[in-house]
């Protein structure tokens, strides 16, 4: 690669400056917002990709991709620029970057008391680098002492990613090791550098197979460094301040756009296994679920078929239903709606060489294409080879929506599951259609999930237009959270993986994927034992995707009633989810429409307080539940370090309180996960152990964690719980407030919205220990009613 060096200023304009790179290359740096810029790179002035499908400041992009020069949806606050004898300095009210000759760039940012403090700095020797003979781009940038990185999505091994060097190349990782394994599934180039003063992140938008390494490798010649190097494509990134880690996360959803707001029952738990549908007599074992369910007493919500359904022999076809095994799918629909559960069916992009429909879909151009003939591109997929579907065809995007909608809807099916999508096509070159402007498949291979879930969620909208659509998807990039939930794919099971799965949830909660979960109780390898299977599903219920999902190498299927003796502690997990539902479905709201994440880890609330940043296996569900998962075997005693958060904490069970700051040793018999909650919280609870019904759920219970001194307050979010009648108003936000002093709890609640839920009144409860009175809106008493 060739270093860039020697820059003169070209232009300047409202939102950028323009710099001559070389005499022939364009290197433009954005002003967006006051603390959020941007560094594109044009290769000889000329784009290598002129779109981009992740960038959606205010609204979801074009199907064939937003403008990459566009800055629509920016506030674009202005600049000011001095010019200096060998440099630049580029300056809004927040942040500052010199850029100096040769080319390099130093970040400022501006400290509450107004001074200008070092934020971040490009490497002096060698910052921006291109193949001067092809493709591939690279940038450097220091390594400071004290920095802690954290992001890159869905990553193995530990939270914080120092030392590390990582891959994005979305595969097939079936059983992966959670600890070590790299690359995995998704692709989101995004860290966040953490130091003690401030936190900024770092975003590349660019598709193609990329490398970002966070200090293991070391050059004699460069001071410490971190380095992103992408194998095609343009060197286009973002830059933006924090100053907390929660703002960097949050900034992330304002600028790659806002999770989708799912219906309620999608919180609940779903039950799958590949071995019902790879079954001779799939529909009556599918069936059998049902049955099983209400005779052990699981509530449940949904079951996700495995492609078994679509199978001739062992291979699968997706669009087929396969009748020996299924051979009435609206009658096995139907069952499962009349027993309050809903289906959603596994769908996959890539039609096997003797697909019943392969010679019509390719004779009609609808496949990417070989890069040296005119013929279908070929890779090898499930024991074979097939080709992929191409979305930036819309004659494709219609083939698939007609199936979706006359072999899966119309056959009683609520949702769509979007797997296998990681389009493992390694011919660099392979042509995509690009919506009339053909693409080389190396540039745009994730944007494939992401335009294959849009077509899934554009169907179900079309076909059932009164109700927010719920999707699953395993593959994508920054923006998938548009679309779907998603979940940390075919892991293994094991201890290791379960300790390991929290921190890849976390960390891709942190990079602004919020409804996410994973298999649990392991997906592929030996089946789990009694003990792990428990240790699991408690973790489990914890996350906001529930799923217990399984193909063990010896045929057991992973199952709420898989081993006899351990039922009654599983039941009492899931029982705990379903109590907790109104705080999920809170929390659900406010990630959607808030940008707050759900899964949150210890840190993120609680920065002042040194001890938080350790590696630990803790951590939050919202602001209020700290979740102590047991990850290790025969572990009846957990201890949990509680951060510094002034108020202290209640353990959930018995209400005893704990002053922070301090680690603790709770009891963890088999049957209980120990959870603390925040003191000045106020859970939200519901008493109905069952599927989502949102006519049957009435009674509510406000659970309350007084302060021993001073306010808190919080909000209950309630809906019809599948419609979007609450962008009218349609909901009910119960917000509260609380006071607390020696004597006395005064809570105080308003009511907002039009919606009116199945319960009529509040109970509200205390701690066990607490003899303080109770004053609701200035009476004593012990529940509040609607009016």
């Amino acid at each position: 690669m060739k270093t860039l060096k020697n820059w003169t200023l070209a232009g300047q304009y409202d939102d950028r400056i323009e710099l001559l790179v070389d005499g022939q290359h364009l290197f433009c740096l954005y002003v967006l917002e006051e603390d959020l810029f941007r560094v594109l790179l044009k290769r000889n002035g000329e784009l290598a990709l002129d779109r981009t499908w992740s960038i959606a400041p205010q609204q979801d992009v074009p199907w064939e991709g937003r403008d990459r020069l566009s800055v629509a949806g920016f506030g674009l606050p202005g600049y000011r620029l001095e010019q200096h004898d060998q440099r630049l300095v580029v300056a809004s009210a927040a942040l500052r970057v010199t850029v100096h000759q040769p080319l390099w760039l130093e970040w400022e940012y501006c400290g509450a008391d107004g001074q200008w403090r070092p934020l971040a700095a490009d490497r002096p020797t060698s910052a921006y680098l291109l193949n001067a003979h092809g493709d591939g781009v690279a940038h450097y940038q220091r390594r400071f002492g004290g920095e802690r990185y954290y992001g890159l999505g869905e990553k193995s091994g530990d939270l914080e990613r120092s030392g590390r060097r990582f891959e994005m190349r979305n595969l097939d990782a079936m059983g992966y090791n959670a600890a070590s394994t790299d690359p995995l599934y998704k692709h989101i180039p995004f860290t966040i550098t953490r130091r003690e003063d401030v936190s900024f992140g770092l975003f590349y938008d660019n598709l193609s197979s990329c490398w970002l390494d966070l200090g293991n490798e070391l050059d004699n010649y460069h001071p410490a460094y971190r380095r992103y190097q992408a194998e095609a494509g343009d060197l286009d990134y973002y830059l933006f301040l924090g100053p907390q880690v929660l703002d960097v996360t949050k900034a992330l959803l304002r600028l790659t756009g806002k999770t989708h707001f799912g219906p309620k029952w999608s919180l609940g738990y779903s039950g799958s296994t590949m071995h019902y549908t790879d079954a001779p007599d799939a529909q009556q074992q599918l069936q059998q679920f049902i049955a099983l369910c209400r005779q052990h007493e699981i509530p449940c919500d949904s079951f996700q078929l495995s492609s078994g359904y679509t199978s001739i022999n062992d291979k699968r076809y997706v669009f087929n239903w396969n009748y020996d095994k299924v051979p009435q799918p609206k009658a096995l629909s139907a069952a499962f709606h009349q027993a309050g559960l809903k289906l959603a069916a596994n769908i996959k992009p890539c039609l096997l060489q003797d697909h019943p429909q392969y010679a019509a879909v390719a004779e009609q151009g609808l496949f990417i294409r070989d890069s040296q003939s005119d013929a279908p591109e070929r890779s090898s997929f499930w024991d074979d080879e097939g080709s992929h579907l191409d979305f930036t065809n819309p004659a494709t995007v219609r083939w698939w929506q007609q199936g979706v909608t006359q072999q899966l809807l119309e056959m009683g099916i609520d949702a769509t599951w979007n797997d296998n999508n990681e389009y493992e096509v390694w011919d660099g070159e392979a042509r995509c259609h690009g919506f009339g402007r053909p693409i080389a498949i190396k540039h745009i291979r994730p944007v494939m999930p992401l335009l294959m879930m849009r077509a899934s969620m554009e169907a179900q909208q079309r076909f059932a237009p009164g109700l927010r659509p719920y999707l699953i998807s395993r593959s994508g990039c920054a923006g998938m959270q548009r679309y779907v939930q998603t979940w940390s794919g075919d892991n293994r099971t094991s201890w290791q993986t379960l300790r390991y799965n929290i921190r890849m949830g976390l960390g891709m909660s942190l990079s602004g994927l919020y409804n996410v979960g994973h298999d649990v109780g392991g997906f592929s390898g030996d089946k789990p034992d009694a003990e792990l299977l428990v240790r699991w599903v408690q973790n489990g219920v914890m996350h906001p995707r529930f799923t217990i999902h399984s193909w063990n190498d010896d045929a057991t299927v992973n199952e709420p009633w898989m081993y006899p003796a351990a039922t009654p502690m599983i039941r009492q997990a899931i029982n705990l989810r379903y109590q907790l539902m109104p705080y999920l479905y809170t929390l659900l709201w406010q990630a959607c429409t808030e940008d707050e994440p759900m899964l949150r880890p210890t840190f993120l609330d609680h920065e002042q307080d040194s001890r938080v940043w350790c590696e630990n296996d803790d951590f939050m569900l919202g602001r209020d539940l700290l979740v102590a998962s047991v990850v290790e075997p025969e572990q009846r005693e957990r201890t949990v370090y509680l951060p510094d958060n002034q108020a202290g904490w209640y353990c959930f069970y018995s209400g005893q309180w704990f002053s922070g700051g301090q680690s603790v040793t709770l009891p963890a018999p088999l049957e209980r996960l120990p959870l603390l909650v925040r003191a000045g919280a106020a859970l939200p609870l519901s008493r109905r152990l069952a599927h989502v019904d949102v006519a049957a759920d009435d009674q509510r219970e406000l659970k309350l964690f007084p302060l021993q001194q001073g306010e808190s307050s919080g909000l209950l979010y309630e809906d019809d719980g599948e419609s979007d009648a609450w962008r009218q108003g349609g909901a009910l936000w119960l917000r509260w407030r609380m006071r607390c002093d020696a004597q006395r709890i005064t809570l105080t609640v308003s009511r907002e919205g039009d919606f009116r839920p199945a319960w009529r009144q509040l109970a509200v409860t205390l701690p066990a220990a607490e003899t303080r009175e109770l004053w609701i809106n200035g009476e004593r008493a012990s529940g509040y009613t609607l009016d």
